[in-house]
């Protein structure tokens, strides 16, 4: 062989990288980590200068890298999976129910058996939703989020279970959670057999094909003969077993739980597979970029919790004194930079990366030709369009009776009917009271004025899920201001609303000009705003505001005497005004209004246009992009409406308000005949669904008197299992009933095979 055949052998060897597996985004994600932690020495030698502070920063990476595997499956697939850390938290909640003594005390083997079935039949389950049935992958694993939640809280009681002392006979296993013998823990070695794993299956077998030819092109991977069903389920097993096998991690690791396990690590997740390089719209990524991306993300929550040491001078009497102390950022500050993070690296994709910014202004620089960018696809999680339906076209045709059951918000109003009639047959002595009617629409309020605000947002084939953490910033903005600045309230109100609507603002701008799926954008701002909210009343309850301020969520008579125009006593008006609350006749306005411009106006029908079919309504003239800026301004100003409403309502403000409004505010749409894919909703509908869901709760929380004169009261932890159910029904038949026509199908087949049964007989 010559010295020339030689090279040109070997090198090709020599620059090769096998980019299925590594590449320079891994590179530099791991200089930029060394870089990070050597800040952190810097800033904090006491802490990160030792080799307890690397273990520490490995050991939790593990967990979150484990769950990043199979995340990264699910997200180069062009899907989501929201429920990692539910599965998480309900895998440790059934090993610990079967295994401690305190409870069914069963063995390790059953434990381990329930608690893997447990997390696969999560996966399975998404996998079904989203393959099978054809509900969008957010809004699936959106729903299992919260169901999970709520079996965690129902099961558990929302208590703690330990099982230290049983934990001593299984040293096997729980060895997993301590320190091996080569001085790290057991769990960093898991990670590297599951990303070992994880890599192989991505990078060189059919599996990790199918994978990126399902999220870089679906139909095309269908037309090559791929089936793309099975490779989308196939993510979520893997996704939903990796989830479990963190959750048996902390176990091992805690030799117990608490109810709050894997709350918000879908989060750091999503966020560590973005870090590390996948890309949102699907068909890139890698499982080694994923791990060093929840390593990353870990490390920055490290350095950002463990603070700055200080020393202060304490002055006692003459006698000066230096105290050490540590300097760290206030509550919420971490989710904070999270969310900012996760955006960030979600616009690296479609703005850095397909853009060919770097190439393009070096070739500038250069005076070289500009490449062209990438061509960007379709979004993912796009869906399918809402199709006119049998029901719509009955609507339009028929008598009042068939028209009103045509209409899509006839069930949740119907539903709302059944459920207060049901509370009237249980409790007729307290359920239909005055007083008891108006205090359920106080409960009503704020995922009444919510769902206002998304009816827009989910007509125009939107989503918002940042409402519930809007309204707590919101609150927040208006208590701080009020109760440490000493603010007018009404300065202070017009603070809050302004705050709400500058989300609004940030949601429409990463959605409709950064061409982000709304999901993503307004989750990372779900926790953005959750942080800042948290961080503006350094994790601290507020109260003590202005009177005239908690008029807002007083009953109209409180108003009406402050104002000196209190009615005669035995008058109808005085009655009513002292069952009616100011915040109900204030949505029931704002409902009346929203209700109007969405069904009478042309901005309502440009909406529903828009949702309806995006580029039939550019090519009808209509600015589809201002029409969906606005409505998610719309629905943050809303949010904040119901924020300021919340802390005049309680008189405080508490930094954990508005969790979880925003599944009982999309059910809410969804349960009133909105669709997820947009072009259909209703004001009325969704007040309706909003109605359903403060129903349900106030009957969950009803005391029942039984025959014998016992009482006993459903315990609220179940709640968001059943709005969840609920959500997930109404999703379903608005794709199967409602644009599917199933039993318009089921019809026609049987009287297709009637008809031809009829021929035959003839014959």
């Amino acid at each position: 062989m010559t010295a020339a055949t030689s090279s040109a052998v070997s090198a090709p060897l020599t620059r090769r990288l096998p980019l299925e597996l590594i590449g320079g985004w891994e590179g530099g994600l791991f200089a930029f980590m060394v870089l990070l932690y050597l800040a952190g020495v810097y800033i904090n030698p006491g802490f990160f200068g030792t080799t307890d502070a690397f273990a520490a920063v490995m050991r939790d990476a593990a967990r979150f890298g484990v769950m990043a595997v199979g995340m990264t499956f699910v997200i180069v697939n062009k899907d989501l999976d929201l429920s990692v850390g539910s599965t998480l938290g309900l895998v440790a909640t059934v090993f610990s129910i079967v295994f401690a003594e305190t409870h069914i005390g069963a063995g390790l083997g059953a434990a381990l058996f329930f608690a893997i079935l447990a997390g696969l039949m999560i996966g399975l389950i998404n996998g079904v939703l989203v393959t099978m049935l054809q509900v969008p992958s957010f809004i699936a694993t959106l729903t299992m989020l919260f169901i999970g939640r709520g079996l965690v809280l129902g099961i558990t009681g929302g208590k703690t279970i330990s099982f230290a002392g049983k934990a001593r006979d299984h040293e096997w296993f729980f060895a997993i959670g301590e320190r091996g013998a080569l001085g790290f823990n057991n769990q960093i070695l898991l990670l590297i057999v599951v990303a070992l794993v994880g890599m192989i299956l991505l990078g060189k077998t059919r599996w990790g094909y199918e994978t990126y030819a399902t999220g870089g092109n679906e139909m095309a991977a269908g037309y090559a003969g791929i089936s793309t069903r099975r490779a989308r389920m196939r993510a979520y097993l893997l996704s939903a077993f990796c989830a479990t096998l963190a959750g048996l991690m902390m176990i091992a690791q805690d030799k117990g739980m608490t109810s709050q396990y894997g709350q918000g690590n879908e989060l750091i997740v999503i966020a560590s597979v973005i870090v590390g390089g996948a890309s949102i719209l699907g068909g890139r990524g890698r499982v080694v970029g994923s791990v060093l991306g929840a390593a990353l993300v870990v490390l920055i929550d490290k350095v950002l919790r463990e603070g700055v040491p200080t020393t202060r001078i304490v002055r006692i009497g003459e006698v000066e004194m230096q105290v050490q102390a540590m300097a760290q950022l206030p509550p919420g500050a971490v989710p904070a930079f999270l969310g900012m993070i996760m955006l960030m690296a979600v616009l690296i994709e479609p703005w850095v990366i397909r853009r060919k910014l770097l190439q393009r202004a070096w070739a500038r620089l250069r005076g070289r030709p500009v490449p062209r960018p990438v061509e960007i696809g379709g979004i993912a999680i796009v869906g399918t369009q809402t199709r006119g339906t049998v029901a719509a076209d009955r609507a339009l045709k028929g008598g009042l009776v068939r028209r009103f059951f045509a209409r899509r918000d006839a069930a949740a109003l119907i539903l709302a009917v059944v459920l207060w009639l049901v509370g009237l047959w249980l409790r007729p002595d307290f359920w239909a009271s005055i007083d008891n009617t108006f205090n359920l629409m106080l409960a009503f309020t704020e995922v009444g004025l919510l769902s206002i605000g998304l009816t827009f947002v989910i007509a125009n084939a939107d989503i918002d899920l940042s409402v519930g953490a809007v309204l707590a910033m919101s609150g927040a903005v208006a208590a701080f201001m009020m109760r440490n600045m000493g603010v007018d309230p009404w300065l202070a109100v017009l603070m809050a609303l302004s705050a709400g609507a500058l989300a609004g603002c940030i949601n429409a701008l990463m959605t409709v000009r950064f061409g982000l799926p709304a999901f993503v954008a307004t989750l990372a701002m779900f926790y953005m705003a959750r942080g800042i909210g948290a961080w503006i009343v350094a994790g601290r309850q507020l109260s003590g505001f202005p009177e005239v301020f908690n008029l807002i969520g007083r009953k109209l008579i409180e108003a009406l005497r402050h104002f000196g125009l209190t009615p005669a006593p035995d008058s109808l008006l005085f009655t009513l005004s002292a069952a009616l609350s100011v915040q109900t006749l204030f949505v029931a306005c704002l409902a009346v209004a929203a209700g109007i411009v969405l069904g009478y106006t042309p901005i309502g029908q440009k909406v529903l246009a828009t949702g309806g079919n995006r580029r039939a309504a550019d090519y009808a003239g209509i600015n589809t992009a201002r029409v969906r800026f606005t409505s998610l301004v719309f629905s943050g100003l809303c949010a904040a409406m119901a924020g300021v409403i919340y802390i005049a309502f309680f008189r405080s403000f508490n930094p954990a308000a508005g969790q979880l409004r925003e599944l009982d505010a999309i059910a809410a749409v969804i349960i009133g005949g909105g669709s997820i894919f947009g072009g259909y909703g209703s004001v009325l509908g969704s007040l309706a669904g909003a109605a359903v869901i403060a129903l349900i709760r106030a009957l969950l929380s009803l005391q029942i008197i039984t025959a014998e004169g016992r009482s006993f009261v459903m315990p609220q932890h179940w709640v968001n299992v059943f709005v969840g159910l609920i959500l997930i029904i109404a999703v379903l038949s608005d794709i199967w009933l409602r644009q599917q026509d199933l039993f318009g199908r089921l019809r026609r087949r049987v009287r297709k095979r009637l008809g031809l049964a009829r021929k035959d007989a003839h014959a």
